[in-house]
C-alpha cells in the first residue's frame, strides 16, 4: 500500500512540472500584459515601461518561469492586480465556500444516486426502473445553466425559499451557530443543482453494474444454495457493484471543484469558480495562473485518492 502511494507521489512530480509549464506558456500567450486595463489610461507610457521592466516582463521566458515556480513553491503567487491583495489571500477567502459547495453536492449526489441506481438495477424493466431511465435522459439532455436558472426562478424568486446570491447573510455574526446555519442556507440550492446534474452518471453506472452482477456465476450459485434474495443482493451484488462508484469518489470531488465555475457564476456565489471568471474578464494573470495550477493539482490529488480508495476496498488492486 505505502509503496503504491509513494510511487504515485513520485509520478506526480513530472506531471506537476509539465502542468506548470503549460500554464505558464498559456498565460504568456494571452493578449495584453498584467497592466493592461488595470492602470490609469492617463499614465505616462514611460512610467508604464518602468513598471514592466521592474516586473521582469521582458526577461527571457525561462527566467520568468523559474522565478514564478520558485515563488509558487514558497506560497507566493504575486499580487492580484484586481483586488490589490496577495493571490493566496484572495483565493483563501473564496476556497472555503467552494469546498463547502462541493462536499455538500457530493453528499447529496450519492444520497440520491445510490438508492435509485441500486433499486433500478435490482428491479430491471419495472415501472420504477423506467422512470429512473427517463430521469437520466432528462438529466443528460438539460444544460447546466438552464436547470440553474430554472431553480433560481422557482425556489429563489417565486417561492422565496432560498437566497439567490451570496454565501452568508450580511447580519450574521462570524464564528457563531447562526453564521454556520446561514452558510448552509445559502449553499443548499446551488448544491442541489449540482447534485441533480451529477446523479445521472452515477445512477447509470450503478444500475449497469447491478444488472451485470446479477448474471454472475457466484450469484447463481448463491441462489441455487437457497440463500435469500435480499441477502444475496446485500452481501454479494451490492458490495461488488459499489466498488467502481467508491473508486470514483476522488474524481467526483475534484470534478465538482473545477466544475463549479458556472454554478457559482449563476448563483453569484463567491467561490473560486466565480473568482476565476472575474479574473479572466479583468486579465488578472497572477490569479488565473494560480487557480489553474490549483485545479490541476486537485485533479492529480483526486486521482491519487481514488486509487488509494480502490486499493483499500479491492485487495486485488494491491496485489497487482
Amino acid at each position: 500500500m505505502w509503496k503504491t502511494i509513494l510511487r504515485r507521489l513520485l509520478l506526480m512530480i513530472p506531471q506537476v512540472i509539465i502542468l506548470s509549464l503549460l500554464i505558464f506558456v498559456l498565460a504568456k500567450m494571452m493578449p495584453g500584459d498584467p497592466f493592461t486595463g488595470l492602470i490609469d489610461p492617463s499614465t505616462d507610457p514611460a512610467r508604464l515601461e518602468e513598471l514592466r521592466q521592474a516586473a521582469g516582463f521582458y526577461d527571457p521566458w525561462y527566467i520568468q518561469y523559474f522565478r514564478w515556480i520558485n515563488n509558487a513553491l514558497h506560497g507566493d503567487f504575486g499580487i492580484s492586480y484586481m483586488y490589490k491583495y496577495e493571490v493566496t489571500t484572495v483565493i483563501g477567502q473564496r476556497i472555503g465556500n467552494t469546498l463547502r459547495l462541493s462536499v455538500i453536492s457530493v453528499i447529496l449526489t450519492y444520497a440520491l444516486a445510490i438508492p435509485l441506481g441500486l433499486y433500478a438495477g435490482r428491479y430491471q424493466n419495472s415501472w420504477f426502473d423506467k422512470a429512473v431511465v427517463v430521469y437520466n435522459f432528462i438529466s443528460f439532455a438539460i444544460p447546466t445553466f438552464v436547470l440553474a436558472l430554472l431553480m433560481v426562478y422557482i425556489f429563489g424568486f417565486k417561492l422565496g425559499w432560498f437566497p439567490t446570491s451570496g454565501s452568508v447573510s450580511i447580519n450574521a455574526v462570524p464564528r457563531t451557530f447562526g453564521y454556520f446555519m446561514s452558510q448552509l442556507y445559502h449553499v443548499i440550492l446551488p448544491a442541489i443543482v449540482q447534485a441533480l446534474l451529477g446523479t445521472a452518471v452515477t445512477i447509470q453506472y450503478l444500475r449497469s453494474e447491478v444488472i451485470d452482477a446479477k448474471q454472475m456465476d457466484y450469484v447463481r450459485t448463491a441462489h441455487s444454495k437457497g440463500v435469500p434474495t435480499g441477502k444475496v443482493f446485500n452481501h454479494h451484488i451490492f458490495r461488488n457493484a459499489s466498488l467502481p462508484i467508491i473508486s470514483t469518489l476522488g474524481y467526483e470531488i475534484t470534478g465538482l471543484i473545477a466544475g463549479s465555475v458556472m454554478i457559482e457564476q449563476i448563483f453569484s456565489y463567491p467561490g473560486i469558480g466565480n473568482l476565476f471568471i472575474s479574473s479572466i474578464n479583468q486579465r488578472d494573470y497572477s490569479v488565473i495562473t494560480a487557480l489553474i495550477l490549483l485545479f490541476g493539482l486537485a485533479t492529480l490529488i483526486g486521482t491519487l485518492l481514488s486509487d488509494i480508495i480502490m486499493s483499500i476496498v479491492d485487495p486485488r488492486i494491491r496485489v497487482q
